[in-house]
């Protein structure tokens, strides 16, 4: 199962962390996701979807 969101498409993101001395060591940001029951096309399905997309009542819940 990947980190992405089935809506938007919301994924991981890699960068890096920098210290006080400018040093640079590689970091990773991943999506706030959640698994919701919702309907699609007629049929109970669990997707994992960002909060944001939950927020913004892109998805309907059972």
């Amino acid at each position: 199962m990947s980190r992405k969101c089935e809506i938007c498409g919301k994924s991981t993101v890699t960068g890096n962390n920098v210290s006080h001395a400018h040093n640079k060591t590689r970091r990773v940001w991943k999506p706030n996701l959640v698994k919701v029951r919702t309907i699609i096309n007629g049929s109970k399905k669990t997707i994992k979807i960002c909060t944001r997309c939950l927020k913004s009542a892109k998805v309907v819940k059972l």
